[in-house]
């Protein structure tokens, strides 16, 4: 018996009491929706994953991938479709990775968010999942990114520039992409155009040759930012470049080459070569302005950052004496919202460069009860305790791994009268959450907010009060 058949029949034997094996083709009714926005349905209650599948559908698929409690599904065709299923409006869905809701009513897609939260809130919170209210989305779910980056590849024959295929780094030709502002889509075909006029090397991931590595456009106020991301120092024909961008897009006030010579999937390296024009662009979120660099963190869909950030400040329901900690505080700007009403503002950070942009943003805009401070807030807050700071409201906006329990413990201990949480990611925040009410805090609401239509992310903010004694 060969290696490869001894490898077939060991695997067979492996899988032979699961209901499907590899490559079947199988019927699957879809009774829910997964984290990545995919169908979740059942084969004789084993768990069968199939994306662009929706709740209600009857499917066929043929089984792609399959481990020991659950396999994936390629859908084959849909045959009994959900009321709320459309078409696709952009002719590259399916096959760039971008977005994975496109097949569903807008207001299908809010319902599925609004659920997601809910599941997340029961399964892993253990709390009352009508405590979650309905998602706030936009008026006009497209067109909404301010910010787009395009990886170029391909050779100096055939240069592709667009974005990552679906579960790969395989790049999809195109540059006119429905969720970002047509003000992008510009700049990425001007780009693409000069790309392939002057035969840049695109960069090679395996080999990590070639000098060309993405393309990104930033929109502001004051103007558009377009940065280069290269291998080296050496764009050839920079001066064509800067000439070509300029003499088609002359709302762009700035041209960056960033460099990022290693081998990773981080798009910016730490230098940059102003090309042209002005450092930064300038952009706001209501009446707080911000001055925006290649490596300046800043939401994407400023409409909907408003609606966040409003529904944080309804929660905090500041007065104007309160001091509030805000534990993860990037750049400052939900301090500097919160700034506008409470008495001090004390933000944590521990990337030091947005603690500087921070200070930054608070000195042009003119607030003097702000607070920033370059550290681990699991190592300041302790330190902080210490130090009798007792703050009335903390806040709390984590990376997508929510917060490490150092830290939530510190806030328990400084016995805050709110927390208030905004998140990214509604699995970690319930697992936070159910933290926090094991420790003498109790879950009034949840509201999530659609940030980014179109895909199965879901922002949301939460607020907890102290339990009284």
């Amino acid at each position: 018996m060969g290696k490869q058949q001894r490898k077939q029949e060991k695997t067979s034997k492996k899988w032979a009491n699961l209901p499907v094996s590899m490559d079947e083709i199988v019927s699957v009714n879809i009774h829910g929706i997964g984290s990545s926005g995919e169908g979740v349905g059942k084969v004789q209650d084993f768990t069968v994953f199939v994306p662009f599948a929706l709740p209600g559908e009857t499917v066929t698929v043929k089984i792609t991938t399959l481990k020991k409690t659950y396999a994936v599904g390629q859908l084959v065709s849909v045959d009994m479709p959900a009321d709320n299923r459309i078409e696709p409006k952009c002719e590259l869905y399916g096959t760039c990775g971008g977005c994975q809701l496109q097949h569903i009513t807008y207001e299908g897609q809010l319902a599925l968010k609004t659920q997601k939260v809910r599941d997340v809130i029961e399964r892993i919170g253990h709390l009352n999942p009508d405590l979650v209210k309905p998602t706030k989305g936009p008026e006009n779910p497209w067109a909404y990114r301010n910010k787009m980056q395009m990886p170029v590849g391909g050779t100096k024959q055939h240069i592709k520039m667009g974005f990552y295929a679906m579960g790969s780094h395989d790049i999809v030709q195109g540059t006119n992409c429905l969720i970002q502002r047509d003000e992008n889509n510009q700049i990425a075909q001007v780009c693409y155009d000069t790309v392939v006029h002057l035969s840049i090397e695109p960069y090679n991931e395996l080999t990590g040759e070639g000098i060309l590595r993405h393309v990104i456009g930033r929109i502001g106020e004051s103007g558009w930012m377009v940065i280069l991301v290269t291998t080296s120092e050496s764009l050839p024909n920079a001066d064509k470049w800067v000439a070509a961008i300029r003499e088609q897009l002359p709302q762009v006030t700035s041209i960056v080459q960033n460099m990022n010579p290693k081998k990773t999937n981080v798009i910016l390296g730490p230098k940059n070569i102003l090309l042209y024009g002005d450092e930064y662009i300038r952009d706001s979120i209501k009446d707080i302005s911000f001055n925006l660099s290649p490596h300046s963190f800043f939401q994407v869909n400023p409409e909907q950052t408003t609606v966040l950030y409003d529904q944080a400040l309804t929660y905090a329901d500041l007065q104007g004496d309160e001091t509030v900690i805000d534990a993860y505080c990037g750049t400052g700007t939900i301090s500097l919202f919160l700034a506008h009403k409470a008495k001090h503002v004390i933000g944590i950070e521990i990337v030091e460069p947005a603690i500087l942009d921070a200070r930054e943003n608070a000195k042009r805009n003119g607030f003097t009860n702000t607070e920033f401070i370059v550290a681990d807030a699991a190592v300041e807050m302790p330190k902080l305790y210490k130090n009798g700071v007792r703050p009335d409201i903390i806040v709390f906006d984590p990376i997508r791994a929510g917060c490490k329990e150092e830290v939530l413990t510190s806030a328990v201990a400084m016995e805050p009268k709110k927390i208030v949480y905004v998140s990214c990611n509604p699995a970690t925040m319930a697992r936070d959450i159910a933290i926090l009410v094991d420790n003498g805090y109790e879950l009034q609401e949840v509201q999530p907010v659609d940030m980014f239509p179109m895909t199965s992310h879901v922002e949301c903010v939460a607020l907890m009060s102290r339990v009284q004694k």
